[in-house]
């Protein structure tokens, strides 16, 4: 009996094993999470990447349709999506940039390299601004519709099919 008990807490820890690799291999591992979509945008106010610092509402440069993009010049992707940025610029859709912790010299040195797509630039330094928007990595594209309800969100590098997708759901 005494043998019986002591082996209780390791059939239990072997349960256990199975029970987690059993739900590993089972669940959708790329899961993006879309919390804010069919939200009003969050009032954030952000500064300037301009030279004046100025503060400016995300809220208000994003009065849709518009695209907004969250980039960094640190971000391999962020490069990889620049043409598709520029191609959008050059059919007249807006978009608002938003450099997600990234410090404001290197954000527009990237933005110098790769060409400016953006109506404006926010800076979002330490990344707040980003957790209110649900942010879970860049680049991520969100698209705002004329009411200011974020209607779709893309994970990762824009492309064309992507921005017509997301532009669609905005009511362009």
């Amino acid at each position: 009996m005494r043998r019986l008990a002591a082996l209780a807490p390791v059939a239990a820890l072997l349960a256990l094993v199975i029970l987690f690799a059993g739900y590993s291999l089972h669940r959708r591992a790329q899961v993006t999470p879309t919390a804010m979509v069919g939200k009003p945008l969050p009032a954030l106010i952000l500064p300037r990447l301009t030279g004046d610092g100025a503060n400016a509402s995300l809220t208000a440069l994003a009065k849709g349709p518009a695209l907004i993009n969250l980039y960094a010049s640190w971000c391999a992707p962020c490069l990889e999506e620049a043409p598709a940025l520029m191609a959008l610029k050059a059919e007249g859709v807006k978009i608002i940039g938003v450099a997600y912790r990234d410090a404001p010299s290197d954000a527009g040195a990237f933005l110098a390299r790769t060409g400016d797509p953006y109506a404006a630039v926010l800076v979002d330094r330490d990344g707040r601004g980003g957790v209110e928007l649900g942010v879970t990595g860049v680049p991520e594209t969100y698209a705002v519709d004329s009411a200011g309800i974020i209607r779709g969100k893309q994970t990762g590098p824009i492309t064309a099919a992507g921005a017509e997708s997301l532009l669609a759901r905005a009511g362009r």
